[in-house]
């Protein structure tokens, strides 16, 4: 019974949290709130669900995919905002119904791409309000040819641009080459 439980919620929890679409607002407000709620579709060795904490961990070769965007990493840990008056006790058991997704963690070989623009690292947050992931554990960041190093990169997807920073005694690295327009070319 408890099994049975737990498998329709973790079902309810994957099925509101990646169908959601909005339609308010203005229409970039409109185009952020459907990418934002776009289908994730993830694909990983094991999954494990903690229902009481909001909380569904993938495990194993993850590759999650949403729309243009790929993150491949060991372990993704996917967090949902919990909603006030929307859990129901069951038994013993408390099921939270299924949220908007928060923020989502990849640990260890973290790889996210985006067109041509690839960031790696050990770690990555992506935080699906802002559409902003920081990477850290020695990021790289490659667009083309264009190489960027440094302490945390923050990549700002909805604004299709990036930011790089360093610590005290370290600094941000750049191998960039420049591209030769069609009236230069010799």
């Amino acid at each position: 019974m408890v099994r049975k439980i737990f498998l329709i919620s973790l079902a309810v929890l994957v099925i509101v949290s990646f169908s959601k679409i909005s339609v308010r607002g203005s229409e970039p407000e409109k185009e952020t709130e459907n990418k934002k709620s776009a289908p994730i579709q993830i694909v990983s060795d094991r999954l494990d669900a903690y229902n009481d904490r909001g909380l569904v961990v993938f495990s194993g070769n993850v590759v999650a995919t949403q729309e243009d965007k790929i993150i491949k990493s060991d372990k993704l840990f996917l967090h949902y905002k919990k909603r006030e008056g929307e859990s129901k006790k069951v038994g013993s058991k408390n099921i939270i119904k299924a949220g908007e997704l928060e923020k989502a963690e990849a640990k260890g070989n973290v790889r996210i791409t985006q067109g041509e623009r690839i960031v790696t690292g050990e770690n990555a947050v992506f935080y699906n309000d802002s559409q902003k992931a920081v990477v850290t554990g020695n990021p790289v960041m490659q667009d083309g040819d264009n190489i960027i190093k440094g302490e945390k990169i923050i990549v700002l997807l909805e604004e299709n641009r990036g930011i790089v920073e360093s610590t005290p005694g370290s600094r941000v690295t750049a191998t960039i080459y420049p591209k030769e327009t069609e009236g230069e070319k010799k």
